[in-house]
């Protein structure tokens, strides 16, 4: 089996070759076009994708992996994101992403992880989801008729935020900039007693899926 490694970190990609079985053949690029030119010619080669997402250019490194999904919807992709994000871990499993672990995961506990993808299951690492059971705990308590009391436009912001669309999406598709996408969320927070991307999340899926 092969995988390929997008990380322009050394120690990284050096622990990831450590931990790895030895029947697994790591293959690694440094640039977001090198992934999308060896996918377009070997796709078929690579099970997985693990993508490093270090600090510098998190954000756009999420979004780099958003657009990856949408050309490659069957490539199974595993993050290994340097920072705890939400907001980050809720779009990416939004789109399909597989899985997201610790950089330097420990070899049992990756072989574990890559198990549980292959079976079909999605791998959230332990702080994502007990940070998403609390946080679905506390939205639980929301009155979901909150989302009523919201304008239109506040309503189809909800609705792409539950999709884990990034506010520059939302614009596009609203015809509005992004600084009016920032003033509707600051509202619905308010309006809703949210504090932030992932609450509202949760609450607009739950409310949508009633309706």
């Amino acid at each position: 089996m092969k995988i390929l490694c997008w990380s322009t970190d050394q120690a990284v990609w050096k622990h990831w070759s450590q931990v790895i079985s030895a029947d697994i053949s790591l293959v690694r690029v440094e640039a977001l076009g090198d992934v999308y030119e060896t996918l377009q010619t070997t796709s078929s080669e690579f099970k997985y994708c693990f993508i490093f997402l270090e600090d510098k250019s998190f954000s756009k490194k999420v979004e780099d992996v958003v657009a990856l999904r949408s050309v490659f919807p069957h490539q199974k992709i595993i993050v290994f994101p340097n920072q705890t994000s939400q907001a980050a871990a809720l779009r990416l499993f939004s789109v399909g992403v597989s899985g997201q672990c610790a950089p330097y995961i420990g070899k049992d506990q990756l072989d574990l992880v890559l198990s549980v993808v292959d079976s079909g299951e999605i791998w959230g690492g332990k702080i994502f989801i007990q940070q998403l059971i609390q946080q679905s705990a506390t939205t639980a308590q929301v009155n979901e008729s909150e989302l009523e009391d919201l304008s239109e436009r506040e309503l189809s912001v909800a609705q792409y935020i539950a999709k884990g669309w990034s506010n520059k999406k939302i614009a596009l598709e609203m015809d509005i900039t992004e600084r009016t996408v920032k003033a509707h969320l600051t509202s619905i927070f308010k309006k809703t007693n949210t504090k932030d991307r992932l609450a509202l999340a949760l609450l607009a899926q739950s409310y949508y899926s009633v309706l």
